[in-house]
Order: C-alpha cells, then structure tokens, then sequence
C-alpha cells in the first residue's frame, strides 16, 4: 500500500512536469519516423516489416527508460527531500518500488500508444495477432529491466545528469556482452550471450516467438537492480 503511495506521488509528478510528456512524444516520433522508412521497402514482408518495427522500438524503449528513470532517487537528492523519506515511517522498498511503478507506467502507456502501428501491418498484411502480443511483451519486460537498471543508476548519483550517464553505461555494458561473446571460446560465449540485455534475449520477441528462459531473464535482471537499489538505500540511511 505504501509502494502505492509514493507511485501515486511520482506519476503526480511526472504529470505536473513536461519530462513525462516530452519524453513519450519524442519516442513516438522517433518510433513513426523509423516505421515510416522501414514499410517504405516494398519488398519486405509483413512479418518481417513486424520484426523490424519491435527492433526499432525497443531501442527508443530503453533511451525513455532511461530518461524516465534518472530523475526517481537522484532528484530527491539533489533537491534534499531525500531526507524526508528516510525520515518517514516508509520501507526503503516501498520506496523502490513504487518509484519503479511509476516510472515502468509511464514507460508502458507509451509502448501502448504505438499499437496502432502493428495494427497497421496486421490489416493490410498477414501477421497473426501472437506475434504483435510477444513482441509487446518482450518490449515490456525489457523496459522493466532497463528501468530497474536506471532506478539503480540514480540511487548512486547526487544528480540527474551523472544518473542517466552511469544507467546509459551500464545499459551499453550489458548489450555489448553480446560482441564479447563473439570474441571469446565455448562455453564462455554462450554464458556472455546468454547474459546480453538486448540481442539473443530480446530477438525470440522480434520474431514472435515466446521463450520462457527469455522471460525469466529479464524478470530476473529487472529483480536483481531493484533490489541493488533496495541496498543502496539501506547503507546511505545508516551513514
């Protein structure tokens, strides 16, 4: 309930503020330019065109969560209200976690808001509604992970701007362990490959397919920088 609560606050806050707004307008036209060009190519198919469209979005999902994110713990800092929620008869995973809420909310009202162009290719071509579903759900839950991983970023940052250069870095970090795979001998490329936060994880979910291992990772990375920040909080109260 009090995880609720400060959810509220902050989805207040992103209401009252333009960043929220800014933020999913600019992804969305980012989004419609990069479908625009792609359903130029007539000779792509509608499933590929599909593919295509989930590959070019998850990369305007992951700069919004980042962005979205870096302001949750260092704003607070930065502006000192910090101190009144260390003070305040709230656990600092309520904190976590309803910042998280929020910010995944926000996150998720702008993937919703693109469907109309699946839908797009749904009513003029042949694509079957499963492969628009997985490839959303892939879109979520790596917008969770990335959001969990900005949500870490700012609970070590004094400031916004140093928050979404430690997220970005870390972001970039995890997607590239896919090139380091490639550069290293069995079975280390597949422990590397297995661990990329964008290429063979989220690839099953461009294509349609729905992998369970794939779910399972990113609900696992989206748990384990919550947590992190969780622990964060706990050692700065008791400095």
């Amino acid at each position: 309930m009090r995880a609720l609560i400060i959810a509220r606050r902050e989805l207040y806050a992103y209401l009252r503020s333009p960043l929220g707004s800014a933020i999913i307008a600019a992804a969305l036209l980012v989004d419609g330019i990069l479908f625009y060009f792609a359903s130029l190519d007539t000779k792509r198919l509608s499933a590929q065109l599909l593919t295509q469209f989930f590959y070019d979005s998850s990369a305007a999902t992951m700069v919004a969560g980042l962005l979205l994110s870096m302001r949750l713990l260092a704003e607070e800092r930065q502006s000192g209200t910090i101190t009144l929620l260390n003070t305040a008869p709230i656990r600092d995973r309520d904190i976590v976690l309803g910042k998280f809420i929020s910010s995944f909310g926000v996150l998720t009202l702008m993937n919703v808001l693109t469907v109309y162009m699946p839908l797009m290719v749904y009513i003029r071509g042949k694509v079957s509604i499963g492969h628009i579903l997985v490839g959303y759900l892939g879109m979520i839950l790596l917008g969770a992970a990335v959001t969990a991983i900005g949500l870490f970023a700012s609970s070590l940052a004094r400031s916004q701007v140093v928050a979404v250069i430690i997220g970005a870095a870390m972001v970039a970090s995890m997607i590239l362990l896919w090139v380091v795979a490639r550069a290293v001998s069995p079975p280390f490329n597949t422990f590397f490959s297995g661990l990329a936060l964008h290429h063979e994880n989220y690839r099953p979910f461009m294509v349609g397919t729905l992998s369970f291992d794939r779910v399972a990772y990113y609900l696992m990375v989206t748990y384990f920088f919550l947590l992190s920040a969780i622990k964060v909080l706990e050692a700065r109260r008791w400095r």
